[in-house]
């Protein structure tokens, strides 16, 4: 900040034990903290003078470039992120939130940037519109309330960005190869967007079923594909990037190259079960209870119950959800789950990426 620097605020941090991180997403910017009660005052003062104070120094500036750089160059050797990078660029148009630039275009992009354009970046979007602070624990609301007008009084600024537009549904099948010579594995994401955020009223009937399909070990993916016909290393579905804007729906595998073929037909067979023949009462009441159960254990941490409350905020949802998404769940009925999949699924518009040494490919597809 302007009044210290890096190594005096970690100082203050662990001089009480006390914890603070700052990361960011496509288009959000989430702060972690942790303190004991009687902390929080000095916690939310190097809170609020970090975000309203920052210094922006010209030599970090150059250290994140290398970093950024560097770290580009690893992703770019991990089939795993090659796979999802292209994966967004072919469900999601330009200008959505979900899809990435290339990997070239974001160096560039770094490349150009000046101290002052992050400078007038923090100007125009950092404040207090826009902004949520929960905070969870042994604390009293009145005076943690107090803390937080203290530190802020008269801050101002910041934005919401507006709605994103709904990503198109694919017009048929697509298929992408992203070569890598000398792999020992393909990742492969075979999927679509769904045209749903987390808010909708098919959303949790949609994540339930995914769940059956292809949630870890007791998933049908893990125990067709990988356990029965060992034909995978790891294998899973999932629904994903729908809190700010509309998500996606995909399944992703890892496969050794020889079995790559077997690999992708065995999980499109077990995709067509699926989504024509739904799930079964049985299948439905397990997971019921597992997601309950997963959700209430998630809610026994302090950060736990901050993420989700979190979440949910951002997710447009109202706070009685947080004691309601058990009931909610257990409210679903088979016809609910098997009417979102074929409503919201559609093998024969789905992407295909590939990416690693793929039998017969030879050229990188950016």
């Amino acid at each position: 900040t302007t009044k210290k620097d890096k190594f005096s605020i970690e100082q203050q941090l662990g001089g009480i034990g006390a914890s603070m991180s700052f990361s960011v997403d496509a288009s959000t910017l989430q702060i972690g903290g942790k303190c004991l009660r009687k902390d929080f005052p000095l916690l939310a003062t190097l809170l609020a003078e970090q975000l309203r104070e920052a210094a922006f120094p010209e030599t970090e500036l150059v250290k994140l470039k290398k970093q950024l750089e560097g770290a580009m160059r690893a992703q770019l050797d991990d089939t795993d992120f090659r796979a999802a990078d292209a994966f967004s660029r072919a469900i999601f148009p330009p200008g959505h939130p979900n899809r990435q630039p290339t990997p070239d275009e974001f160096m560039a992009a770094v490349g150009r940037t000046s101290v002052g354009d992050v400078r007038a970046f923090h100007s125009k979007y950092y404040g207090p519109t826009g902004m949520r602070l929960v905070i969870v624990g042994d604390v009293d609301p009145a005076s943690v309330q107090a803390e937080l007008r203290r530190v802020f009084e008269g801050w101002t600024g910041g934005s919401i960005p507006p709605p994103a537009p709904l990503a198109p549904l694919l017009k048929s099948a697509g298929e992408e190869t992203v070569f890598m010579p000398e792999k020992t594995s393909v990742s492969v994401i075979l999927g679509q967007p769904t045209q749903l955020r987390y808010s909708d009223p098919d959303s949790l009937a949609l994540r339930v079923a995914t769940r059956i399909f292809g949630s870890g070990f007791t998933g049908r993916l893990m125990s067709s594909v990988r356990d029965k016909e060992g034909l995978t290393y790891g294998i899973y579905a999932g629904v994903d990037n729908d809190i700010g804007s509309d998500g996606d729906w995909r399944i992703g595998a890892t496969f050794s190259p020889a079995l790559l073929e077997q690999g992708i037909a065995s999980t499109k067979r077990q995709l067509m079960l699926w989504r024509e023949k739904g799930v079964t009462e049985e299948e439905l009441a397990r997971s019921k209870s597992r997601t309950a159960g997963s959700y209430k254990v998630g809610l026994a941490t302090t950060s736990g119950l901050a993420g989700t409350i979190l979440l949910l905020l951002d997710a447009g949802m109202p706070l009685e959800f947080v004691d309601e998404y058990p009931q909610r769940v257990d409210a679903l009925t088979l016809e609910q789950v098997n009417d979102a999949i074929r409503k919201h699924i559609d093998p024969e518009r789905m992407v295909l990426v590939e990416a690693g040494t793929v039998p017969g490919a030879a050229t990188a597809v950016n």
